[in-house]
């Protein structure tokens, strides 16, 4: 399976940035540097008023100013840092993403905190070990199916459902099929 890190990010911010810029990475830090600009709120202020905002935006000011250390660490590293303090959670993570192995054209995208779970065309779940005991699984749904193991969510605006995981034995055949359903509905 494919799991993705921000070095992956960095490339599209990157490609976004040129396409709507005209000009590579290396060409705004040059201009950056000539600006003499003091610190990140300044930079941020004079990169919107020249119309460099969003995620372009983010990777010039993390040229600047430097990569915070989650940004340069590789996918299995930040996974691992995330189970670090819980290692009774990481079978339920190893479950679910095994799951995952099922399903067509899916890549995980490992952050700080949570590791992404995207189709082809937008993520689908969300896995965030929330507590010392407990993985929520935050699934995108527009409608959610009628589960009981569904709970509200605060993991992401579009994941306002999740199913609380706390041992690998609930990581069973609802939690298959609601993943499975997210995952579907995700490629439509």
């Amino acid at each position: 399976m494919d799991v993705r890190d921000w070095r992956r990010n960095r490339e599209m911010w990157a490609g976004i940035l040129e396409k709507k810029t005209g000009s590579s990475v290396d060409a705004w830090v040059q201009l950056i540097r000539r600006a003499q600009v003091a610190d990140e709120r300044s930079l941020r202020a004079w990169l919107a008023a020249v119309g460099v905002t969003g995620y372009a935006q983010q990777l010039l000011v993390m040229e600047i100013f430097g990569y915070p250390d989650w940004v340069k660490a590789d996918a299995g590293s930040l996974i691992a840092a995330q189970y670090a303090d819980r290692p009774a959670l990481r079978p339920v993570y190893d479950a679910v993403v095994a799951m995952t192995e099922r399903l067509d054209d899916v890549t995980l995208q490992a952050r700080k905190t949570y590791v992404s779970l995207v189709g082809p065309r937008r993520t689908f779940a969300r896995l965030q070990p929330t507590t010392r005991t407990r993985v929520d699984l935050g699934l995108r749904f527009a409608l959610p199916p009628a589960s009981h193991r569904l709970l509200p969510s605060a993991i992401h605006e579009t994941m306002q459902v999740r199913v609380a995981l706390g041992s690998v034995d609930e990581v069973d055949a609802e939690v298959e099929s609601l993943l499975r359903a997210a995952h579907e509905e995700s490629r439509s």
